[in-house]
C-alpha cells in the first residue's frame, strides 16, 4: 500500500463514529482501493481493513466512516491505498488480501459523553498559499502556522476536540488578474498542494476539521460580482469544494449501512459537542441580493437556523458565518452582515425577545482577529458575543484592519424597543494568528496565537 496522496483528514467526529477523508492516485486507469484500519490506543490488534472504492469522478478521494467506537478514547489508525492485481476486486474481497500497510500511525478522540467536561477548539480563517502557473510560491509560508497549532494541540488540556476553519481555506482567485483559475483540474490542484503541505496535514490527520466556505473558493465578494461567463468557474469551483472540505462533514448524512452518503442537500450543518452546539451557516452561495428580499442567509437555512436558537436546550451556542456579523467596517463592509440588516435584525431580535443565553457568533474574513459584545439599550438580559479570528496566514497584497477600521461609535441598529450597542472586549489583532476557545462551567476563554505559538492576548467571556 502507499501512503495517501492527500490527508487523511479527521472530519466529523461524535463519541462513537468518525469520518476520514483521502486521496490515492491513478494508476493506467488500473482499480484502485482506499483502506484504513484502526485499533484502541494501547491495545495490540488492528481492526479488519475498512476499503472504499476510488474513482476519477472523486479525484481519486473518498471518505470512510469507522462506526461503533468507544466514547471519550484515544485510537490509532494507519491509511493507504493501492491498486490490486486482479481487476475484479470489490471493496469485500479486498479485505482478505494480506496488505501491508504505511508505517505512519496516526490517532484520534471520540468525543466525550460527559457535558460538565470542558472543552477547547481551534478556530481560524483565510490561509493564503499563493499559485503561479499550478505551482505554489514559498509553500512553507502557508503551512507554518499549522506546525504552531500541532504543537498547542499535542499539550492542550482541556485537548482539541475540532478545529474550524471558517473560510477562504483556499484562494481559486489568488491571480485573478493574471491567470485565474477556472478549469476543474486546476482548483483540485490548488486543494491538493494547500491540504498536502506538512504541517497542515500532520494537524488534520489527528484533531477533527470542520470546513466552510467562503468567496476565495469561487471568487473575491461572490455573488456580487458575478458575471454570466462565472457559471462555468462556479460549478468547477463547488465540485471541487464538495469533495476537499464539505465531505469530511456532517453536511453528508450517514447511512443505514454506516458509510456516508453522497447526495448532499446543502452546505450548512449542525454538530454538537456535549452540551455545546454548532450551527455553521452557508452565508455564501445562498445570498439573494435582490432589493425586495435581501438576504445573506436563504429563507430556510433563515428558518432552520432561528428554530435551532430557540429550542436547543444546548448551554453554549456557536454560529459560525464565514464573514462578520458585527461590528462593521466603515469601508468595504458590503460583503459582509452590514449589508443585510434586516436579517441581521430578525436573528438579535429572536435571541432578545426568546431569551436565549450564551450566543456566540464566530467569523473570519477580514484579516483581523477581535472579540466584541452586543447589548440592549432596554433589555440588560440580552447579551451576544461575537469572535473574529483571521487571518491564518494573510497575502502581501492584503492589509491587515485596527480598530479604526470598525463602526464602533454608533448603534449597530436601533429599533422602537431600543438600541443594540457593541464593544471592543479585546484589542484588535493585527498579524496572522489562530484563536483557541476553552469552554468549561463558567466562561469562554478566547486566546489568540501568533503564527509562532505565542499568546497574543486572552479574554475571559462569563457565561449566563
Amino acid at each position: 500500500m502507499f501512503k495517501p496522496t492527500v490527508g487523511p483528514i479527521i472530519g466529523h467526529t461524535t463519541t462513537n463514529h468518525t469520518r476520514i477523508f483521502l486521496r490515492g492516485n491513478s494508476q493506467n486507469n488500473a482499480l484502485a482501493f482506499a483502506g484504513i484500519r484502526y485499533r484502541r490506543a494501547g491495545e495490540e490488534y488492528w481492526s479488519k481493513g475498512v476499503f472504499a472504492k476510488l474513482t476519477n469522478v472523486r479525484d481519486m478521494s473518498d471518505v470512510i466512516a469507522l462506526n461503533d467506537l468507544a466514547t471519550d478514547s484515544d485510537y490509532e489508525y494507519q491509511a493507504g491505498w493501492f491498486s490490486p492485481m486482479n481487476p475484479v476486486h470489490t471493496v469485500e474481497s479486498v479485505q482478505e488480501l494480506p496488505l501491508q500497510w504505511p508505517r505512519d500511525i496516526y490517532r484520534f478522540r471520540t468525543q466525550s459523553s460527559k457535558n460538565t467536561t470542558p472543552r477547547a477548539y481551534i478556530v481560524g480563517s483565510c490561509r493564503y498559499l499563493r499559485m503561479t502557473a499550478g505551482i505554489a510560491w514559498a509553500p512553507h509560508l502557508g503551512d507554518r502556522i499549522f506546525a504552531s497549532i500541532t504543537s498547542l494541540a499535542e499539550r492542550a488540556e482541556p485537548p482539541i476536540s475540532a478545529m474550524l476553519m471558517t473560510g477562504d481555506q483556499i484562494y481559486v482567485d489568488d491571480l485573478n488578474l493574471v491567470a485565474p483559475d477556472r478549469e476543474y483540474k486546476d482548483i483540485l490542484n490548488k486543494y491538493r498542494t494547500a491540504f498536502s503541505q506538512p504541517h497542515i496535514s500532520k494537524l488534520m490527520s489527528g484533531v477533527p476539521t470542520y470546513m466552510i466556505l467562503d468567496d476565495h473558493e469561487i471568487e473575491d465578494n461572490w455573488p456580487a460580482n458575478e458575471s454570466k461567463a462565472d457559471a462555468y468557474l462556479y460549478k468547477n469551483a463547488m465540485a471541487a469544494y464538495e469533495l476537499y472540505q464539505a465531505s469530511h462533514s456532517p453536511a453528508y448524512k450517514l447511512l443505514a449501512n454506516g458509510q456516508v452518503s453522497k447526495k448532499l442537500e446543502q452546505y450548512w450543518y449542525q454538530f454538537s459537542d456535549g452540551d455545546i452546539e454548532w450551527f455553521i451557516t452557508d452565508s455564501r452561495t445562498r445570498r439573494n441580493l435582490s432589493a425586495n428580499d435581501r438576504r445573506i442567509l436563504d429563507e430556510e437555512q433563515e428558518q432552520a437556523l432561528l428554530k435551532w436558537l430557540i429550542n436547543s436546550p444546548a448551554r453554549v451556542k456557536f454560529v459560525v458565518t464565514s464573514v462578520m456579523f458585527y461590528p462593521d467596517r466603515k469601508l468595504n463592509g458590503d460583503d459582509a452582515w452590514k449589508a443585510f440588516p434586516e436579517q441581521r435584525l430578525r436573528l438579535l431580535e429572536t435571541i432578545r425577545t426568546h431569551g436565549i443565553k450564551n450566543v456566540f457568533f464566530i467569523s473570519g474574513d477580514v484579516h483581523g482577529s477581535l472579540t466584541s459584545r452586543l447589548t440592549h439599550s432596554e433589555d440588560p438580559h440580552f447579551e451576544v458575543h461575537t469572535l473574529v479570528s483571521s487571518p491564518l496566514c494573510n497575502s502581501k497584497l492584503l492589509p491587515y484592519p485596527k480598530a479604526s477600521t470598525f463602526i464602533l461609535d454608533q448603534a449597530l441598529a436601533r429599533t422602537a424597543a431600543g438600541d443594540y450597542r457593541h464593544e471592543l472586549t479585546s484589542a484588535v489583532i493585527s498579524q496572522d494568528n489562530f484563536a483557541h476557545l476553552v469552554v468549561d462551567a463558567e466562561q469562554v476563554r478566547v486566546s489568540y496565537h501568533d503564527r509562532d505559538g505565542k499568546q497574543l492576548q486572552s479574554t475571559a467571556i462569563k457565561l449566563r
